[in-house]
């Protein structure tokens, strides 16, 4: 995929351009349903820069079937494409992984389960050194997910969020975003307190509960990133300790990571 003039403003506009012509029935619906939400003009996702990507074809997607979903080895090749190839996309570029859907939808500590269990296999099957600037510890400030070498911010959206609208979708579906992304968008540059005022604005009009307040900037006193990974419904105080461990440490023998 090569970024271009292009300014994809419908649902189908989005099909033709990302979907190849073989994709399943349930691909369909979830790429549709993603669409849809994002490409709304009258409730304003308040992603701007998933908004802008999707529309300026800098997206990238990976659909994972029932029979891929224990050792995730299909996410995993396709991660690693996409982390080497993300810096050909542009500014507004990400990862989307959909997660074909259950039969029955699960609760939201079922899927926080889930997630975790994703992130932790992925790490397992990771081959590339740790980024040096990057703790390896998720209780440390400058922690942040990483695979293939790259750092990488990480959203989790679910069918069981039903008020925090912003994290809810079709089915259980991730969002990788490379930490370059943000090389420039902080609390200390007009461009990213414009952004964040903007997200922040959006959000208070697309949830049905006020943003949470541990949506932080990278480095942040007090942030941590694993926190703004997987948001609940309400804005309680979530786990005191994050569920990854750094290779080496001790998993779930339940998560997908024993398997």
């Amino acid at each position: 995929m090569e970024v271009g003039l292009i300014q994809l403003s419908t649902v189908q506009q989005a099909e033709d351009y990302y979907l190849d012509k073989s994709a399943s029935g349930w691909e369909r619906e979830v790429f549709r349903g993603f669409c849809g939400d994002l490409l709304d003009d009258e409730l304003v996702f308040p992603c701007v820069l998933g908004v802008h990507g999707l529309k300026m074809g800098e997206l990238e997607f990976c659909f994972v079937p029932h029979h891929d979903r224990h050792n995730l080895t299909h996410l995993a090749s396709r991660l690693t494409h996409y982390v080497q190839s993300s810096r050909t996309y542009g500014r507004n570029t990400s990862f989307v992984a959909f997660f074909q859907p259950d039969e029955q939808t699960k609760n939201l500590a079922e899927y926080e389960e889930e997630f975790w269990n994703v992130l932790q296999r992925l790490h397992t099957i990771d081959e590339s050194e740790w980024p040096k600037e990057v703790d390896v510890h998720p209780s440390e400030p400058l922690w942040e997910f990483s695979y293939a070498g790259e750092p990488l911010f990480v959203v989790c959206n679910t069918p069981a969020h039903v008020k925090r609208k912003s994290r809810s979708a079709k089915t259980f579906m991730l969002t990788f975003q490379p930490r370059w992304v943000f090389d420039d968008i902080d609390g200390t540059t007009k461009r990213g307190r414009h952004i964040q005022s903007l997200v922040r604005h959006h959000l208070e009009n697309y949830d049905e509960t006020l943003p949470h307040p541990d949506l932080k900037w990278y480095g942040e006193p007090g942030g941590r990133e694993w926190k703004q990974y997987f948001l609940g419904e309400d804005n309680r105080e979530q786990k005191s300790k994050c569920p990854f461990h750094y290779k080496g440490g001790s998993v779930n023998e339940n998560s997908y990571g024993s398997r």
